[in-house]
């Protein structure tokens, strides 16, 4: 999407000149407004822009906070291209009335809001600006009635990136896969009798978009966490054990607690002790353990080596973008960058921690090849003792391959017929004796 100057006077900073007492509909629309703010205009996650944005509201004024916000994200293209349409000067992207439009038309066009609520609920977040614009404009659209396209548009930076990538049918099938809310992926320790329920793999199930995950039975019991099947995979690919393994850059915890529940001694590692916490809490609620420990790894280091290793780099998680389309728009390739800079030096620090004839797997959430691909050669070049321990596909969703390195990439088309995959990278090393 084309950069437009920025010259509006009417927008302000977004979300002020509020009144003292928002109508009902409205405080729900300009915590939304504020969301978007933060991730287009702030660069912030959507989840982070959404916990400062909507506190005080109802949870279920949250839940629509952030479906408002999410589906904007997932459809940001076509939703300008509908304004500009409309509009006899383009508004600038930052311009107060182009987020209220927005906000009014996803909510008209996407989410089966009748359209004088969808409106009327958005006009109190231009008082004092141009409400007769938004109003105008609003009503131009929704008497053409042309609506959205079924399958949303990839932001132009985002497509060039991936059709270098992956090609044509790459950006077909990440458009497809944008289009709606992923299913539900949960980790199961036991078999578990859940309705609507489909098993990809082993201690599998899959379950409709916006199940409610703490209704389910065995959720109290600890017999379940949340995980795409995708990130469950490089857990997967370690096995079962009896030794020591190391759970690196860990949190949220999913991949703890399958090494755990397979039979390790774990020691989880992750900078942040917040996103800690949840690991914590799912250590709690299952019953499962390990060492939890907070510290950057470009400094700490384990008292002696592991017979496994699991390094889940930090990275622009682009390959989440179903659940998080924020990173369609806040990604840039400095980002990118950085985050392939960081993965270097934490690939050759944590193999360091290998015992001889152990397993090492390196991953990351992310459909950017500077963030996977590339780091195999010169990571084989600099530690000629370790070597590709090939992926096989029964270690795998029927669906999907490894590549012929023995690799892994999944993509966005990868089973989409029973509801898709996250995008990762993951690589599995043997060190030798």
């Amino acid at each position: 999407m084309n950069q437009r100057p920025r010259n509006d006077r009417s927008r302000g900073r977004q979300g002020e000149g509020r009144p003292q007492a928002d109508p009902p509909g409205v405080p729900a629309r300009r915590a939304a407004l504020r969301v978007l703010d933060g991730v287009l205009r702030q660069g912030k996650a959507l989840e982070a822009a959404l916990e400062a944005a909507a506190q005080g509201l109802a949870p279920n004024d949250r839940g629509l906070v952030h479906a408002i916000a999410a589906e904007t994200l997932r459809r940001l293209p076509d939703l300008d291209a509908m304004i500009d349409s409309a509009t006899k000067q383009p508004l600038p992207d930052d311009a107060k009335a182009r987020f209220a439009l927005r906000i009014a038309l996803v909510q008209a066009f996407a989410l089966g809001t009748p359209g004088h609520a969808a409106i009327s609920t958005v006009l109190p977040l231009v008082d004092g600006g141009p409400r007769k614009l938004v109003h105008g404009v609003f009503g131009t659209l929704s008497r053409a009635n042309k609506g959205l396209p079924d399958q949303p548009t990839l932001p132009d930076p985002v497509a060039i990136r991936w059709h270098a990538a992956w090609g044509d049918q790459g950006i077909e099938d990440a458009e497809r896969a944008i289009a709606a809310p992923p299913p539900l992926d949960i980790t199961l320790r036991k078999p578990l009798d859940l309705e609507d329920a489909v098993g990809l793999l082993r201690n599998h199930a899959r379950l409709p978009a916006g199940t409610s995950v703490t209704e389910l039975p065995g959720f109290e019991s600890g017999d379940f966490w949340v995980q795409d099947l995708a990130a469950s995979l490089p857990a997967r690919l370690i096995g079962a054990g009896k030794g020591k393994a190391l759970d690196l850059c860990a949190a949220p915890g999913g991949k703890t607690l399958q090494l755990a529940a397979a039979g390790w001694d774990v020691t989880a590692v992750d900078l942040s002790e917040p996103r800690l916490e949840r690991l914590h809490e799912n250590l709690a609620r299952t019953g499962l353990t390990a060492k939890v420990i907070a510290a950057d790894l470009l400094s700490w280091q384990p008292k002696e080596a592991a017979d496994a290793v699991l390094l889940d780099a930090p990275c622009s998680a682009t390959g989440i973008f179903r659940r998080h389309p924020d990173v369609l728009h806040r990604v840039r390739p400095s980002i990118i960058a950085e985050m392939a800079e960081l993965q270097g030096k934490l690939i050759h620090r944590a193999s360091k921690w290998v015992k001889p004839g152990g397993i090492f797997v390196f991953a990351t959430c992310s459909l950017e090849p500077k963030e996977g691909e590339a780091h195999l050669a010169p990571f084989l070049a600099a530690r000629p003792e370790f070597t590709i321990d090939p992926i096989r596909p029964d270690e795998l969703p029927e669906g999907v391959t490894p590549r012929e390195d023995g690799t892994l990439r999944t993509l966005p088309g990868m089973i989409a017929a029973k509801g898709g995959l996250d995008g990762f990278f993951i690589a599995r090393f043997r060190r030798s004796n």
